[in-house]
């Protein structure tokens, strides 16, 4: 059994969505240990997108069940994608209901210090096709699925009112497309529109 580790690395002076808080730790030592304040946005690095991330009424963090965040996943080749991935895109790899779609981009080659606007993102269409097939994950490497500046957020929506459940900020930079156990868990921190995670694809048989 082999695990890869697909989560972002959370430091100083790390890349963050713009206008987002930054990532900050300050250390404190007492006479017998030592320990650390952390502050940063929820959706920072590596994160799940709860429902209420773009619904008003929808579910917030701790309401999502686990399940879809554990068990079987593909992870998709997109490194072709030079800005959105399309319907066409998706289509060519035979996307199955119940399924935990992951897409491997160029994004994953950006690194995780510097943030790149003209990340590789998931067309609206795109985004209404998963949904219609019924996935139940879509995990994507960078830290939005959306165009950036866009005013359409249907890459958010058409998956998060199937409940679909949404992982940014993954990293595919070691990894192959292929078929793998997903495990990725957010913090449970309640009211929440989304948590930072970490996350993992196992290879082989897990016991």
């Amino acid at each position: 059994m082999k695990i890869i580790d697909i989560s972002w690395p959370m430091e100083e002076g790390m890349a963050i969505y713009p206008d987002n808080p930054p990532f900050q730790i300050k250390p404190y030592a007492y006479k017998t240990s030592v320990m650390a304040e952390i502050s940063m946005g929820n959706h920072t690095g590596t994160h799940m997108d709860a429902p209420r991330h773009a619904l008003e009424k929808g579910k917030t963090v701790e309401h999502v069940k686990l399940e879809p965040m554990i068990g079987l996943c593909r992870v998709l080749d997109m490194t072709h994608v030079k800005k959105g991935i399309t319907v066409s895109d998706l289509k060519k790899a035979h996307i199955r209901k119940g399924e935990r779609i992951l897409v491997k981009t160029a994004n994953s080659k950006r690194g995780t210090t510097k943030f790149f606007s003209g990340f590789v993102y998931l067309e609206s269409a795109a985004a209404e096709f998963l949904a219609e097939k019924d996935i139940v994950l879509f995990g994507t490497d960078y830290l939005s699925v959306k165009q950036k500046g866009s005013a359409d957020n249907t890459a958010h929506t058409a998956l998060l009112k199937k409940s679909i459940v949404i992982f940014e900020g993954l990293n595919f930079a070691k990894v192959s497309p292929g078929t793998y156990f997903f495990i990725g868990l957010p913090l449970k921190v309640t009211a929440l529109d989304g948590a930072p995670a970490r996350a993992v694809l196992i290879k082989g048989k897990v016991a």
